[in-house]
Formats: structure tokens, C-alpha cells, sequence
């Protein structure tokens, strides 16, 4: 087992990471920017060393900063969180020629999930259900208009080396491929230094539903069942639940397989989500790989009693999984408390917190790093807590929900706090009748 880790990360992330060390015995080091020199993370790890300015590029992203600093505190391992660094193929590939553990996929593995070409290429190839589309990446918005008249419109162009919604664009009718093309590759050139892009069916009407996987060096895998991302806005999460409200047993059975399937086909070793989309008759296709721990993973840890950030650095240190799969004993669901305004379409809103209380009791967990007094800087994600209701039933956690947002406080700025407590009470989400464009119809007046 390691004797030290460092955590390439901050926030919320990077202590709950501390705090699974501390349970298991393992020396901490937090890495952080200026900005956060007031933070709980860094608080509370063995060991704290400054990598730079604010801007992420100086410090959080910044690779030769972070090994520098694993190397002068003697750190055997680095667990990258999300964001950032944890799907960077480089910074694995650093680690790995320094010695140092990478908690996280191979070299090898990011590059052949990250690109969403290759992936949806190697999960096709090992027998997963994927949509209908271009086989690679297209050569000219002729051969995608060729190819649309094939699949059928709608169709949807994105970028290979796209995300976060950037580079992509529904093409309805063959009239306005060529102009939405050219948006689109123009996006992707400017956001990731990368035009190529790849064409699928578009599906309507559809769910996000990622499953929870888990690989060791033996080659095993196991799932740990779905978790319903489609609430989102911009193709940004807001809430997610487990189990989700429309899959049934067979049909969880059935991805469950395909996601081992698609991990096993790589080898694929750690935690990492196969993400779904899934069409109203209950079809689904594989849509991306993420080759790491999730923002919503804490739902799945609630339903399945399993310890996915213990499990991660076990696997990492050659430790083998069960093999078994899990599925989940309750219900579970996350709301995002980001430091945004949704009455003014979620303007960031940094600054000072003037007062805070936390809500708890029965089926309530908070994951947060903020606290009274502290500020939020503007450098970097809004996200600064994570509620999470459990319970027996969708409608107790709902209701649970509910209760833990009206007590959450958080004074002095701007929070999503007001839309979660509308939302709890939306009679079509209530009733689990909801798909990734449910917020486009939402009303956010009055928030």
C-alpha cells in the first residue's frame, strides 16, 4: 500500500481523497494555487506546497510543478480527483517515468477513450451498442451530407476532441449542413487546436445514463450499476439519481454487461464511467468514456455501500476487486450547489460566504469544502457543494431533498440553491419524466 499521496486537485474533491487516506492510514499532501492557500484541503492534508498563481495553467495544470512537489515530499502516488489533470495521457505518462503511482488510467487507455472517434470505434469493435454514424472521423461536410442521408435526420455533428457541448452542432435538414459544419469546426479549432469532427444519429427524446465501472491489473471488472444524468444545462450536470426512475431491471442487466464488456476490451484498470444515451423505447448506445472518478460518484457509494475512492487506490497499489457487480440496495440523488446566479442564467457568483449552515440529519450527506468566512475565487469552477438525500423510495428523497435545501444557507452570494428547491417540486421531475432538454422549457423566472 502507498505510504503517501499526493492529491493534484482541490476543493471538495481533494478532501474527500484526504479523508479516505486518513482512514486507511496514508500520508497526505495538498497541492495548491494562491487563491486557495485559505482552503479546507489544505487544512487538513500532512503536507501542503504551493504550485503557483491562480490561473490553472500556472498551478493546477501546471505538470512539472505538481511532480516537483510529489518529489520533495517523497509522495509514491498522485490521485489527479476529476477535472484538471485526470484524464491528461502526459501527466500519466510523467508519473509513470518518475516513479510515482498515477491513480488513475494508463497512458495508453486515456488515449484510446479520450478521443470519442477511437472510442466509439474500440466499444463497437468489442460488441457495444453504439449509434448510428460515421465509421472515424469525417473528410469533408460533402461525405457528412452523404452520410446523413443514410442515417436519417436529425443528425449531430461533434468534434473529436470536443466537450463540455463545444464543437457540436443538431443538423435537422441537409440545407444547413455545410454553414453548421463550419460553426462547429471554427469552435473546435479555437477551444481544443483541433477541427476534425465525426457525424451520429441524432437520438430525441433522450436520457444520460453513465454506468459505474471498476478494473483491476488482473483484467477483471465490475459495474456498480446507473446513475440518470440528464438533468443538465448546456451539457453541464446539475443533479443526478441512482437507480434511474426509467431503467428496469433488464435493461440495467443488459448495460451492465456492455459496459464490462467495453472496459475488459481495453483492459482497463481504476474507476471510470460508460456513458449511455438511451432513447424512449429503451434502447441504448454507447456515447463516451470518462477514465476516472465522477463528480456524482458519492450517489453510487450511497446506494451500494461501497468506498469508490478506497477502492480506486487499493486497485491502483494491486489490490484485486470482488469481480462482482453491485446494484443498489436504496435511492440516491445529488444536487449540485454551484456559486452561480439561475435567475440571471447561472452568472458566476464569487465571494465572500458571510454565513453558512449546512443542513443534515437522517439520509443527508454534504460534500463541500466551503465554510463561513471563506472566499470562493473566480479562477475556477462554480461547484462548491455537493447535497446528496438517501432513501428508501425516489419520493423519500425527494421529499428529503426538499427539506435539506430549504435548510442549506449560504449568505453573501449568489447559489442554485432556489432552482434545486422549484425543481424538487417540478410535477413532470417528480414523476421521473424528464429528458437532457428538460431545462430548456424550465422556468427560471423569480429565482
Amino acid at each position: 500500500m502507498f505510504k503517501k499521496i499526493l492529491i493534484a486537485n482541490r476543493g471538495e474533491i481533494a478532501l474527500r481523497i484526504i479523508r479516505t487516506c486518513r482512514e486507511m492510514g496514508i500520508k497526505t499532501v495538498a497541492v495548491y494555487s494562491k487563491a486557495d492557500s485559505e482552503s479546507l484541503h489544505v487544512r487538513f492534508a500532512d503536507e501542503a506546497v504551493c504550485i503557483g498563481p491562480p490561473p490553472s495553467r500556472e498551478s493546477y495544470l501546471n505538470i512539472p510543478r505538481i511532480i516537483a512537489a510529489a518529489e520533495i515530499t517523497n509522495a509514491d502516488a498522485i490521485h489527479p480527483g476529476y477535472g484538471f489533470l485526470s484524464e491528461n495521457a502526459e501527466f500519466s505518462r510523467v508519473c509513470t517515468e518518475y516513479g510515482i503511482k498515477f491513480i488513475g488510467a494508463s497512458e495508453s487507455m486515456i488515449h484510446s477513450m479520450g478521443d470519442k472517434s477511437s472510442a466509439k470505434d474500440t466499444m463497437k469493435k468489442a460488441g457495444v451498442p453504439t449509434i448510428p454514424g460515421s465509421d472515424g472521423l469525417l473528410s469533408s461536410w460533402e461525405e457528412g451530407i452523404s452520410l446523413a442521408k443514410e442515417v436519417g435526420y436529425p443528425v449531430i455533428i461533434k468534434a473529436t476532441a470536443g466537450g463540455g457541448g463545444r464543437g457540436m452542432r443538431v443538423i435537422h435538414e441537409e440545407a444547413e449542413f455545410k454553414k453548421l459544419w463550419d460553426d462547429a469546426q471554427r469552435e473546435s479549432a479555437a477551444a481544443f487546436g483541433n477541427d476534425a469532427m465525426y457525424l451520429e444519429k441524432f437520438i430525441e427524446e433522450p436520457r444520460h445514463i453513465e454506468i459505474q465501472i471498476m478494473g483491476d491489473s488482473t483484467g477483471k471488472v465490475c459495474h456498480l450499476s446507473e446513475r440518470d444524468c440528464s438533468i443538465q444545462r448546456r451539457h453541464q450536470k446539475l443533479v443526478e439519481e441512482t437507480p434511474s426512475p426509467i431503467i428496469t431491471q433488464e435493461i440495467r442487466d443488459k448495460m451492465g454487461k456492455a459496459a464490462i464488456l467495453g472496459a475488459e476490451s481495453i483492459g482497463y484498470e481504476g474507476a471510470g464511467t460508460i456513458e449511455f444515451l438511451v432513447d424512449k423505447y429503451g434502447n441504448f448506445y454507447f456515447m463516451e468514456m470518462n477514465t476516472r472518478i465522477q463528480v456524482e460518484h458519492p450517489i453510487t457509494e450511497e446506494v451500494t455501500d461501497f468506498d469508490l475512492i478506497k477502492e480506486q487506490i487499493k486497485v491502483a497499489a494491486g489490490i484485486p476487486i470482488s469481480g462482482r457487480s453491485y446494484y443498489p440496495q436504496r435511492f440516491a440523488m445529488e444536487c449540485r450547489i454551484n456559486a452561480e446566479d439561475p435567475a440571471n442564467g447561472f452568472r458566476p457568483s464569487p465571494g465572500k460566504i458571510k454565513n453558512l449552515h449546512i443542513p443534515g440529519g437522517r439520509g443527508i450527506r454534504v460534500d463541500s469544502h466551503i465554510y463561513s468566512g471563506y472566499t470562493i475565487p473566480p479562477n475556477y469552477d462554480s461547484m462548491i457543494a455537493k447535497l446528496i438525500a438517501v432513501g428508501q423510495t425516489r419520493e423519500e428523497v425527494l421529499t428529503r431533498m426538499k427539506r435539506a435545501l430549504q435548510e442549506f444557507v449560504i449568505e453573501g452570494i449568489k447559489t442554485t440553491i432556489p432552482f434545486h428547491i422549484r425543481l424538487m417540486d417540478d410535477p413532470s421531475f417528480k414523476e421521473g419524466k424528464f429528458t437532457t432538454k428538460f431545462l430548456e422549457s424550465f422556468d427560471f423566472s423569480g429565482l
